[in-house]
């Protein structure tokens, strides 16, 4: 696969990651598949996509302790990002940047993941009684004690910015400008897919004027992207596509032509020897968002993890991705 380097510290990874959550958190049946899982983490890892990315919260704590198993045995070739700041509650989840508990965490999360050092540290979410310039500080004497190797951030949660008129990452901006003036960011992850492009505005830019990573979480639209989901389709109480707007019915099935739009460029590819899927459209559409940007589409299934590390060997065209540019905006929002 090929390799992208990013971000201050020059973090070398494989062009697509796996994003670890799906295999004990947020989506239906995720506690059920405990060897599936560990097999799609080797599946990956065979295929190049280095980036194992997972936190604290997904389980809580059961998810981390999943990649330490896989690590166990094949810690030289994996890239391990995890991340710190929620704690999972009883009925909410909660953010936590003191800088006390950013030191017990990192501890933690080493043991769970059975390795001397983190590649990246991610800051979950800033939290509000804190500066983040103190959680920020905290992690930076991570990297100082040799426990982690670089800091990100993930962008806060879009609803709140929507329902304010801002741009969606004004406020990620701010604590970004922030922070680096206290320890170098490495990377950022945000949500960025053909369905969501609202990074694209304003926080994409910033990241490459400042040499800084972009990991793209949610690449295949919560699986809509793939086009193995249908209208209608039922989701679990502890799923959480069945609370999102653009998981309704009536979304599902408004949104098919952005599915049908990756078909057609998808089948274009096959009718010329490949085996294209509209999965591999979405991820290449990201890829080819410039080289600092990673996508890390999250999945519990081997086969799936083979198909999206595949995307990396995919190039649209000038006609696919204007196609692309031409589909509809998805429709259903937060707000």
């Amino acid at each position: 696969m090929e390799r992208r380097t990013i971000g201050a510290a020059a973090l070398e990874v494989g062009a697509v990651g796996l994003g670890c959550m799906p295999m004990s958190w947020a989506y239906s049946g995720s506690r059920q598949r405990g060897d599936e899982s560990l097999r799609t983490v080797h599946t990956a890892l065979d295929r190049g996509a280095t980036l194992l990315d997972t936190a604290d919260m997904y389980g809580p704590f059961t998810n981390e302790l999943l990649v330490g198993r896989a690590l166990k045995e094949r810690r030289s070739e994996a890239f391990v990002s995890t991340k710190v700041g929620l704690l999972v509650g009883e009925q909410h989840i909660v953010a936590n940047g003191r800088p006390g508990y950013v030191r017990r965490a990192c501890d933690a999360s080493l043991r769970r993941l059975q390795t001397d050092v983190i590649d990246l540290y991610q800051l979950h979410r800033a939290d509000p009684e804190v500066p983040v310039e103190e959680t920020w500080g905290a992690m930076a004497d991570l990297v100082s004690a040799g426990k982690v190797r670089a800091l990100g951030l993930c962008a806060v949660g879009a609803r709140s910015h929507r329902r304010s008129g801002a741009r969606l990452h004004d406020g990620t901006i701010r604590q970004l400008e922030r922070v680096q003036q206290v320890f170098p960011v490495s990377t950022v992850e945000a949500e960025l897919s053909v369905w969501s492009p609202e990074a694209l505005e304003g926080l994409l830019p910033w990241c490459e004027a400042r040499g800084v990573g972009f990991l793209a979480a949610m690449p295949l639209g919560n699986g809509f992207l793939t086009g193995t989901l249908t209208p209608g389709e039922g989701f679990e109480p502890d799923d959480v596509r069945a609370r999102h707007p653009r998981f309704t019915a009536e979304m599902m099935a408004a949104n098919q032509p952005i599915v049908a739009g990756l078909r057609r460029i998808a089948a274009r590819h096959s009718a010329q020897g490949a085996d294209v899927t509209p999965a591999q459209v979405a991820l290449a559409w990201v890829l080819a968002r410039g080289r600092h940007v990673v996508p890390v589409p999250g999945t519990k299934r081997e086969c799936w993890a083979a198909e999206n590390a595949g995307a990396a060997g995919l190039r649209l065209t000038t006609e696919d991705l204007a196609e692309v540019a031409g589909l509809p905006s998805a429709r259903g929002s937060w707000d």
